[in-house]
Parts: C-alpha cells; structure tokens; sequence
C-alpha cells in the first residue's frame, strides 16, 4: 500500500474510532484545528503522563509548573518573537493560495530523496539477497545525478535560510520548477515575511486595551519563573524546570492533519546549568531523549538524529529527533543549548536581576539552558502511524489493528459478557468493578465475539476478557491478547496481576 494511501487511512482511522476530530465539524470544520476524542484525549493523557513521570518522578533536580498562556507583551519583545518569529511566504498567483516557501523547497527535496530510494528499492528486486545498497548507492549513475541535485539543492537552500535572502529563496523555487499544488503553475508572488503570533487585546474598552499574544511557545513561561521556582524549590544548579501546555502559530502552511496545527501542545524541559557545561549536558540529554523514544519498541530505525546547520541566534548547538511518519522523516523533539540568550534577555527588558547565586562558588551568574521540547499531537501522530496496521488473517478476512504501547493504549481491558443474560452481565460488571480503581476498563456486550475483538482491536486495547458460563462455575474468564490473538483460560484472580505490570506507565519508565 502507498503510503500516501495509508495516511489517509490513519486520518479516517482517527475520527472513525473516536480519536481525533475536526474541529466544529458541523460547522465543516476549522482549518488546522482538531479536537481529541473519548479514544485520543486517553492516549494524549497518557503520552503527557509518561513525559511527566519520565522527567519530574525520576529526577530528583527536575519539578513542574503551569504558566499562563497570557503573559506582558514586553515579554514577546524580549524574546525576540515580536521582531523575528517570522514566516518566508509566497503566492501563487493563479490559485490566490499562500505557502511557506521553505516549506516547497523542503517537499521538493523530499521528492529527490524519494526517487533515490524508489531505484534503490528497484534494484532490490532485481538483485535480490545480492543487494549491497552502499555499494549502489555509490555507483548508480540515476541514483548519483539524483543525490548531486540533492546536494546542490540543500546547500542553496542553506545559504538562504542563513542569509534571510529572501530573494534567492524564490529564484530556488523558480530554478527548481517548483509548481503550485492546486494551480500547476509556476506564477509566483515575491517572498516575504509573515509574522506567526496571534495578538488580541486585553482590557475592559478598546482605549484601555494592550496588545497581548497567545503564547507561540511554552519556554518563555519557564524563563520568567526560573528564579522563583529555584528559591522557593531550594534548587540548586544543575536543575531543570517542566511543562505541559497550548502554544499557538498562525501557520500558512497547516497540513498533513495534526503533524502542523495552529493550536497545539508542548512538553518541554529547561534544564539550567553552569556556564561552560551546556554542551555536555546538551548530549546528555540527547542521548537521554533518545532513549525515551526508543522505549516505545518502535524499532531504532524509525529514528534519527538530524543536526541542525544553521542555528537559531539564541543557540550554540541543537538537534531534532525525527522519526519516520508515512510522509517521511519529520521531527517530532527538538534539543537545543539555548546559552543565556533567554534570561540575559529578560533581565535587560525588565530592569530586574535574575541571576543565580551559586553557595559552592559565592559567585552569581546567568546560568545557560538545554532545552527539550515535543510536540504532543505529533507525538501522538507519531503513535499511531506506528501502530495502524491491516492484517490478512488465515481465515481469508482482514483485521485492523493498532499495535499501541500498552502503557499508552486509551483501554487497556475489556469486559464482554457471552450473552446478555444468565447472570453473564452482572458478572462482567463485577470484574470491572473490581479492576477499574488500577487501569481503564471498558464493558462491552453488542454483536458477536468476533466484531467485538474486531472493535477494541481497532482501538489498541491489548487485552479483552469474556465471561462465559462457565464462569460462574470455575470463576475463570477467556483472556484474549491482541498482538497474536491467543486467548488463555485464566482465574479471575489472577487478571490483575497478569495485565497491571504490562499497561502502567511505570512498565515504560523501567526501561529508562
């Protein structure tokens, strides 16, 4: 199946099983916005929940807090984003429909990289168990002249995101041929910049009124509030600040469902260090997030690391986690050495000290940042682009199944009594009772077996148990699992400890 088309899928998938909608889809939707439903807002909570657990349970030096989304527009000055949180935007003129300039160059050298890998799956075939894909790599005169368009391509494009040359970014596209998706025509507007906050007002009357944003980022919130959460908390440096809440960007370019939304949310962590440590913390936690990821079982080669050649002016080294989503490699985490940038710049703006005084040293100091920062919806995009799966079973039919982390999975056991009668029902109603206080259950007792495996197969839940009459005799139930479809007579008894250890969050964090 293309993976075009299985994205589509996905997309259905989530509305269809209650995970994710459009957002007033009975108004036909908002652009970019989406709502998490009774399935998805589980699997987010859950998600948030291990990147909690995983940075304030298990570091002693790391706790949380909850900024406002609102804060002093001096703030957005200071960090640079009134001036300089800007957008390259370009118009095709025939369509009247905007795009993000690098964001064309970007997809243009996605398709290179795409026909590179198609020749190399074509010789694949043609070789067989021979195949050495380095050595085609290096020698295949299509798959060469491809990789030196791709090369040329990304160094241009380098030099103009380094240089803001607006100019050269469209004499790119223009060279490249670049069309608009919905015209086919190359009629192009100049570049220009676009600023992505959203600003409103707050005041009782407009004359009264300041010009305030909605947060483009959540680490701002952590700057402000770093000297206060460090001599309330007694902390001391190195010590790392976490937190979970809605950003907004008025993206031009918002696509491929939840990967890219005007309103979204962030789990990031600023961890404050000594000047002069920043860059062997920032591979610690590198490394460190990294292995979060990778916790998830979804196999090391749907991750990379992809090092960033030109830096943000706040920032001496970053790195972003891509992971490999149906439309390719895409960054779902971003690890940045942010230096002072941040808090010198607050405290220039407001007037106030808000350096660190080291008790070891007797010396204060601005101390330098590491950052981490995911994007929950593409992490949870991410989820479930991994784990949708069609199976051809060996009776002839077709499940859809989606292979979710336990730990994460929205029900982690269902319930479903035989029938709906003979004292089944209330049974079933009694394991749940009994199981509900420790992971989420859900009872189902409509249609048959099979279309209820089928239903919770569809939304990831790795266990089901059915009641059946004899139960009421042994009080032993038919445990299904969902990755092989076994099923296994079992003692009531015995549910939870055979099920809790594999769906709780601390099973994940273990493995830290």
């Amino acid at each position: 199946m293309a993976q075009e088309d299985t994205f589509k899928k996905i997309v259905s998938h989530c509305k269809e099983y209650g995970f994710v909608f459009p957002s007033s889809d009975i108004y036909d939707g908002l652009a970019a916005v989406y709502d998490y439903a009774q399935n998805g807002i589980e699997l987010k909570n859950n998600i948030k929940e291990y990147w909690w657990k995983s940075m304030v349970l298990l570091h002693e030096n790391i706790v949380g807090i909850d900024s406002a989304i609102f804060m002093h527009p001096t703030a957005w000055k200071a960090s640079g984003h009134v001036d300089a949180f800007n957008d390259p935007l370009i118009d095709n003129r025939d369509s009247k429909k905007r795009y993000r300039a690098d964001v064309l160059i970007e997809d243009q050298m996605a398709k290179y990289e795409e026909k590179i890998q198609k020749e190399v799956e074509k010789a694949r075939k043609r070789f067989g168990e021979s195949f050495d894909e380095e050595q085609y790599l290096s020698t295949s005169a299509r798959v060469l002249e491809y990789k030196g368009k791709l090369d040329a391509l990304h160094a241009r494009f380098a030099q103009a995101m380094e240089q803001s040359d607006l100019a050269a970014l469209k004499q790119i596209i223009i060279d490249e041929e670049i069309v608009c998706p919905i015209s086919g025509t190359r009629n192009w507007t100049d570049v220009r910049q676009f600023n992505l906050m959203f600003a409103t007002e707050m005041g009782a009357s407009a004359d009264a009124a300041s010009k305030v944003y909605l947060r483009p980022e959540t680490a701002q919130g952590i700057f402000v509030n770093y000297l206060n959460v460090q001599k309330t908390g007694r902390m001391k440096v190195p010590f790392g600040i976490a937190q979970i809440g809605k950003a907004f960007r008025n993206e031009i370019v918002a696509r491929q469902f939840i990967f890219r939304m005007r309103e979204f949310e962030q789990m990031e962590m600023q961890f404050f260090v000594t000047p002069g440590t920043e860059l062997e913390w920032f591979a610690h936690w590198r490394e460190a997030r990294m292995k979060w990821h990778q916790a998830l079982g979804f196999g090391a080669e749907n991750y990379r690391f992809h090092d960033h050649e030109k830096l943000a002016h706040y920032a001496n080294a970053a790195t972003d986690i891509e992971f490999k989503m149906p439309f390719g490699f895409k960054e779902v985490e971003g690890i940045h050495s942010r230096t002072d940038f941040d808090l010198t710049q607050h405290e220039k703006f407001s007037g106030k000290q808000i350096k660190y005084f080291d008790p070891n040293t007797n010396a204060s100091y601005v101390p330098y940042v590491i950052e981490t920062s995911i994007g929950v919806d593409r992490m949870f995009l991410s989820i479930m682009c991994h784990s949708y799966a069609e199976e051809q079973l060996e009776n002839g039919e077709t499940r859809t199944v989606l292979r979710l982390p336990s730990a994460l999975a929205p029900v982690k056991l269902a319930v479903m009594p035989l029938v709906k009668k003979e004292g089944l029902p209330e049974k079933a109603r009694e394991i749940i009772d009994a199981l509900k206080f420790h992971f989420n259950c859900q009872y189902d007792e409509k249609d048959s077996i099979g279309k209820r495996y089928r239903r919770q197969d569809a939304i990831g839940t790795p266990y089901c148990v059915t009641v059946d009459h004899d139960t009421l005799k042994d009080n032993c139930v038919t445990l299904r699992f969902r990755d092989t479809m076994k099923q296994e007579r079992v003692s009531i008894n015995a549910l939870r400890g055979i099920i809790e250890d594999n769906v709780s969050i601390t099973s994940l964090l273990k493995q830290l």
